[in-house]
């Protein structure tokens, strides 16, 4: 009887790891998976792992379930199970998105799921209260994963799309390792490294941003963006995003003595020195020639500039003229030399502005505080950390409110032009 307990465990344990992963590869053999759809595939199981791993800890918590098993054990899971919950509603389901929609998808996976769970017993207990947990799996879990999936892979809402990879990527690279190690900050250190933390992260969170406003894509090197991007951290830094997360790291490995963050981050740095450099030269090269040659070779890698690249995209900040504040915040930036940024009156433009509003060349456009933001960047590392910070959510709101009180509120820079009539012969009057 023991023996056929064990062969059964057994048994659940290799079908549950395997077929999930046979299945992946059968669908990656019949047709190779695009950029998109393995940009999917990343996100969908990114979200998967950080998402599933938390709901296992509450369901063995609350009681909705508990595992049974010899070897291959962490904190009560077995891996196996647990990696192959996350092929299940991450990777595979995004390669499904070729033949299914996501509606029929989600309901196929949460039906077999619920097929499937009673099945692995004994390795698997469920309780009488089992159903809850599967529908907070389906709602916290899968729909998101597959709703990612769904967007990366048809190239949709993609500011949302970078916050939620900056998310995954902090959640991946800062969170589950320090969650593993098992340090934990002191109740005295908590405030002070959640603030140097963010200072550490700041410019690489803003350049992820900035791919999605200039470059229309992502970090995720299968979903990049389709402009080269100077701009933003990217006028003082060619690797923001590998500079910010190295110095996470360190922080991190200061606050909570614990030396093998510091080989992460000496790990990161390794790797964004040599691989991952060589790679995004060669695709950046060979996707804009010589913008890129002369960008790489004007900007350091991982050391900043201390002023912003001459070559940097420009912009025009267009401030009103009988707006006492913003006059005297125009007289401001002028007095500081700004790079690569135009000065003129808001009411020179060509639609009626109510707001200071920042314009680059390709259109994009940004007004109130968040153009001011934009606007910092073009003095120095100092501001342009200043304009980061300011037009993060929340810091831009409340700082649009005090602009607003202080009297710099939204006017008309000028009057509407109105239309002219004209005679019979084309000619106006």
């Amino acid at each position: 009887m023991i023996a056929d307990t064990e062969l059964h465990a057994t048994l659940v344990r290799g079908l549950g790891l395997f077929g999930p992963l046979l299945a992946l590869v059968a669908l990656c053999s019949w047709r190779v998976p695009s950029r998109r759809e393995t940009a999917a595939m990343i996100v969908s199981g990114a979200w998967a792992l950080l998402t599933l791993l938390p709901l296992n800890l509450v369901a063995l918590r609350l009681g909705w379930w508990t595992f049974h098993a010899d070897g291959g054990m962490w904190l009560g899971m077995p891996v196996d199970l647990v990696v192959a919950w996350v092929v299940l509603w991450g990777p595979l389901p995004a390669l499904l998105l070729r033949v299914l929609p996501v509606p029929l998808l989600t309901a196929l996976l949460v039906w077999a799921d619920i097929l499937l769970m009673p099945l692995a017993a004994p390795v698997v207990d469920l309780s009488r209260l089992w159903l809850v947990g599967e529908f907070a799996g389906a709602v916290v879990c899968l729909i998101p994963a597959l709703l990612l999936a769904y967007w990366t892979r048809e190239g949709q809402l993609v500011h949302a799309r970078v916050w939620v990879q900056a998310g995954l990527a902090f959640g991946l690279m800062v969170v589950l390792p320090v969650f593993v190690l098992g340090v934990v900050p002191s109740g005295s250190t908590v405030f002070a490294g959640a603030q140097a933390v963010a200072l550490a992260g700041l410019p690489g969170l803003a350049a992820a941003r900035e791919f999605a406003r200039v470059g229309a894509g992502t970090p995720l090197p299968y979903d990049p963006p389709v402009h080269l991007v100077t701009s933003g951290p990217y006028a003082y830094l060619r690797n923001p995003m590998q500079t910010s997360m190295v110095a996470v790291y360190a922080v991190l490995a200061v606050l909570l003595r614990e030396p093998a963050l510091l080989l992460l981050g000496l790990s990161a740095l390794v790797y964004g020195a040599g691989f991952a450099d060589w790679h995004e030269d060669g695709q950046l090269r060979a996707a804009f020639g010589r913008r890129w040659t002369d960008y790489r070779s004007a900007v350091r890698p991982w050391l900043p500039r201390w002023r912003p690249w001459p070559g940097r995209t420009p912009g025009v900040l267009y401030v009103a003229e009988d707006c006492a504040v913003c006059r005297g915040l125009g007289a401001w930036i002028a007095a500081r030399s700004p790079v690569a940024l135009e000065l003129r009156p808001a009411a020179g433009h060509p639609e009626v502005l109510y707001r200071v509003t920042y314009e680059t060349p390709d259109g994009s456009r940004w007004s109130g505080v968040s153009a001011v933001a934009r606007a910092l960047e073009h003095l120095h590392l100092g501001w342009a950390l200043t304009g980061w910070a300011l037009d993060l959510p929340g810091p831009r709101q409340f700082a649009q409110v005090c602009a607003d009180v202080f009297g710099a509120g939204p006017r008309p820079s000028r009057a509407p032009r109105t239309a002219v009539p004209e005679t019979g012969h084309g000619e106006r009057v």
